[in-house]
């Protein structure tokens, strides 16, 4: 089975725990939401299961709780392809998990608690090592530690394997090794700011940043603007490309950069040759498609669901 594998993400399981109510509270208030509901997030897991939903063959390298979201959790990565022989589970910690606060506009607030996240390191790298090194693409975030993060992209690197790097939740002094362990490094709005240290409100904004994180020593970039697409450059042609995307209405963001750097792994590990901008006007709409409905991974399309051009 494993040799097989095209997507590698080493990255976080979340448990969600999700209120949905008409406003965000003020710091000692107590409002009444008008529903709850557990789902499946962490960011690794989330790009991990809309690359399987699109038709890559994934397996995930996490950690989870020996406790029951962390047997849900597994069985949940089951249900949608993902092979789990590298997601062990401990008795050290719990089940990462997520407390999520969306509002009627369909904003959020979130307090993660990352539990048995933190404990991914060296030695589940080690077994996992032949997976990781004969896969096409690679994908990290910084919901693990980011050592361990650092360590899975070097390793992807050295054996050819392509790296996707999402620098989230950003950290401001980010070690520099990540640039350059980075083939795409993708990032939001907020975070390029964090970075950097420039607002990012625009799509000229989303360049300039975009080319100070390229001049850092990734191969290429990718601002993600929410509903104005994304802004793509890269060190071959260092010009930013707008890449707009289809206006929708939005009923949850929650995951929709997950779902777009999902889908952008699928396209690299399926179409190696297909230009990056064009990947990425895909990955938008794949990501669109997702903020139309409530949930993060139930919102994910399914490859069947989605328009056969875009395959």
């Amino acid at each position: 089975m494993t040799e097989e594998v095209s997507v590698v993400v080493v990255g976080s399981c979340m448990t969600d725990l999700v209120s949905q109510a008409p406003r965000l509270p003020k710091a000692g208030e107590t409002i009444h939401g008008q529903k709850f509901f557990i789902g499946f997030g962490g960011k690794g897991a989330n790009q991990c299961v809309q690359a399987a939903r699109l038709g890559a063959k994934t397996a995930m390298v996490g950690k989870v709780g020996k406790d029951f979201f962390g047997n849900n959790y597994i069985q949940n990565f089951k249900d949608n392809g993902v092979y789990t022989a590298f997601v062990e589970q401990t008795s050290e910690a719990a089940t990462g998990a997520a407390s999520i606060i969306v509002n009627d506009a369909g904003e959020n607030a979130i307090v993660i608690v990352a539990g048995a996240n933190l404990l991914l390191g060296d030695e589940e790298l080690q077994r996992a090592q032949a997976t990781l090194e004969t896969a096409k693409v690679l994908v990290c975030q910084l919901e693990i530690s980011p050592h361990a993060s650092l360590q899975a992209l070097w390793m992807a690197q050295k054996s050819n394997v392509k790296t996707i790097f999402n620098p989230a939740p950003a950290i401001p002094d980010l070690h520099a090794d990540f640039y350059k362990a980075s083939d795409i490094f993708c990032c939001n709005e907020s975070e390029a700011e964090l970075l950097t240290g420039c607002p990012v409100a625009t799509v000229e904004d989303a360049g300039r940043v975009g080319l100070e994180l390229l001049n850092r020593g990734c191969v290429s970039v990718i601002v993600t603007l929410g509903p104005q697409g994304c802004v793509v450059l890269q060190s071959t042609d260092p010009t930013p490309k707008h890449i707009p995307t289809t206006k929708v209405t939005s009923v949850d963001t929650t995951g929709a950069g997950d779902s777009f750097i999902g889908a952008l792994a699928f396209y690299i590990s399926h179409y190696p040759t297909m230009p990056l901008e064009e990947m990425a006007r895909r990955a938008n709409l794949i990501a669109a498609v997702s903020v139309q409905t409530t949930g993060t991974q139930t919102s994910y399309p399914f490859k069947k669901d989605l328009p056969a051009e875009l395959f």
